[in-house]
């Protein structure tokens, strides 16, 4: 899984996401993210949906019990960079409130029906994180 990942990563840094950049209808992007204990960058490749000028991930790690490493590492450190196409944006993440949660939930589904799959796989209830974009200082 780790080479496809990063295989993900490079076509998509390659070709501007032009390869990689979508599954089906869901738009994806490459999230960067500070590791909790290494300190080093760690790029994933991420589905997200645009909302109120921020972006939108969902941590599902594919239905498993655990959280995935970057919902982790962006808990430890919020600060991470979110590459959209050739665009690279600076971002600060957060937890959406059950409420903000409540509204994006039925709007991610729509773009990516697998997620009701995947909820229904384990216990915890998926973090959906909001990726704030950072005003450049």
């Amino acid at each position: 899984m780790k080479a496809f990942v990063r295989a993900h990563v490079l076509a998509y840094k390659m070709t501007g996401g032009r390869i990689g950049g979508a599954w089906g209808q869901a738009p994806i992007g490459l999230l960067t993210t500070t590791g909790r204990r290494s300190g080093k960058r760690r790029t994933t490749p991420v589905l997200y949906l645009g909302h109120e000028g921020s972006f939108v991930v969902v941590a599902t790690n594919d239905g498993a019990a655990r959280h995935p490493g970057w919902y982790l590492n962006l808990r430890a450190h919020p600060l991470a960079e979110l590459e959209t196409g050739s665009e690279r944006i600076s971002a600060s993440a957060r937890v959406a409130s059950e409420e903000e949660r409540e509204t994006l939930w039925p709007r991610l589904v729509a773009v990516y029906p697998n997620y009701e799959r995947d909820q229904r796989r384990t216990e915890r209830e998926f973090p959906v994180v909001i990726l704030e974009r950072r005003r450049k200082e």
